[in-house]
């Protein structure tokens, strides 16, 4: 790891084995710094409702620092509940969550060119 790419996981539960550095290199660039935390439900429901307005622990969120800057939250207990809707595991779902949120620190918005580019990532990735 370096000073470009910090992981916390704040959750009691143990992270899955993912390339997240490469992940992160491969959608951003070596020169991106990110900041990627796992939280909890109560955590991850307070930033939705402070960001997005929305009552609710989310599986996600992304906020763009500066054009070379930003920081993912990941709820690994949503994307767990989520996982078999998407017919993923939860280490999948992790994947498929940490590439969108860099996808959208990247500029993409949700349509049918994000879902390309997830498609692109995920099948590199094996997600």
């Amino acid at each position: 790891m370096d000073d470009l790419f910090s992981i916390r996981n704040t959750t009691k539960g143990k992270l899955p084995s993912l390339p997240f550095h490469q992940i992160k290199d491969t959608v951003l660039g070596k020169k991106y710094s990110l900041s990627l935390v796992f939280i909890g439900d109560r955590r991850s429901k307070i930033l939705n409702k402070e960001h997005k307005g929305k009552n609710a622990p989310t599986n996600i969120l992304s906020f763009p620092l500066s054009k070379k800057e930003g920081e993912i939250f990941i709820t690994p207990s949503v994307a767990e509940k989520q996982a078999p809707k998407f017919g993923k595991t939860k280490k999948q779902m992790i994947g498929y969550l940490l590439i969108h949120g860099l996808l959208h620190l990247n500029g993409m918005r949700h349509g049918s060119k994000m879902e390309q580019a997830e498609k692109k990532f995920c099948k590199k990735f094996n997600f």
